[in-house]
């Protein structure tokens, strides 16, 4: 390393980029800031206090993170999902989680079904069936401990990488009437399925609930050319 060069990090402006690409994030997940939707730098930077060129490190990260688009001449806006891409989404969710699920029965330890257990017995909480956004706080800790007990770190981190997109469509399928009761029952099934260490009926208990859910956020898409899916 050149001794010439500081090479120590300013600790403050990174906790502050942090916290400012996280709360932009909740934004955006929580529906927020909706699909589609310019972002104007000079509003966000007086909404939250900071520098333009923090603020456009913090857009960058979510850029990278598919949340954020940033067109020539247009400036950056909130990504939309188009149907295709959700498609493509659920299609390969389906196939990681099934996978996820057999080495979950295989590795996982008796705790990691607990924290299962525990994550879907919070959506029965009556408080947390009337707030959105702790229904996907806890639908959030049911698939972390999913991948935490299967122990694939490459899944986990392609599940990592799809989870903010997957989070803006799970908006959209828990939303439905109905929805959260069906999908509670559902991780119920997977939850008894992962205590009798079965791996083919986890395998296909979780791709058929993707599945359910990729119907529902499906229908509700703009059937019109570059249609995104409703908030």
């Amino acid at each position: 390393m050149p001794k010439s060069v500081d090479l120590r990090l300013a600790r403050e402006e990174t906790s502050l980029r942090l916290l400012l690409v996280n709360r932009l994030r909740d934004l955006i997940l929580d529906g927020d800031l909706h699909p589609g939707q310019k972002l104007v730098e000079r509003d966000l930077t007086e909404l939250f206090g900071v520098s333009r060129s923090l603020l456009r490190e913090a857009l960058q990260q979510l850029q990278a993170e598919g949340l954020i688009v940033n067109v020539l001449h247009r400036g950056p806006s909130v990504a939309v999902i188009t149907e295709h891409e959700a498609r493509e989404i659920y299609a390969v969710r389906a196939l990681l989680e099934s996978r996820a699920g057999r080495d979950f029965v295989e590795n996982a330890a008796d705790a990691h079904v607990e924290a299962l257990s525990a994550a879907v017995a919070a959506l029965r909480d009556p408080d947390v069936q009337g707030d959105a956004h702790r229904q996907l706080v806890a639908k959030n800790e049911f698939y972390a401990a999913l991948l935490e007990g299967g122990g694939n770190a490459t899944i986990a981190q392609l599940l990592k990488q799809l989870n903010n997109r997957v989070t803006m469509l799970r908006r959209v399928s828990l939303s439905q009437p109905g929805r959260l009761s069906e999908t509670t029952k559902e991780l119920e099934e997977i939850v008894e399925a992962a205590r009798a260490r079965d791996g083919d009926l986890i395998a296909s208990l979780l791709s058929a609930h993707v599945d359910r859910a990729a119907a529902l956020a499906l229908a509700h898409y703009d059937l019109a050319p570059g249609g995104a899916a409703e908030s």
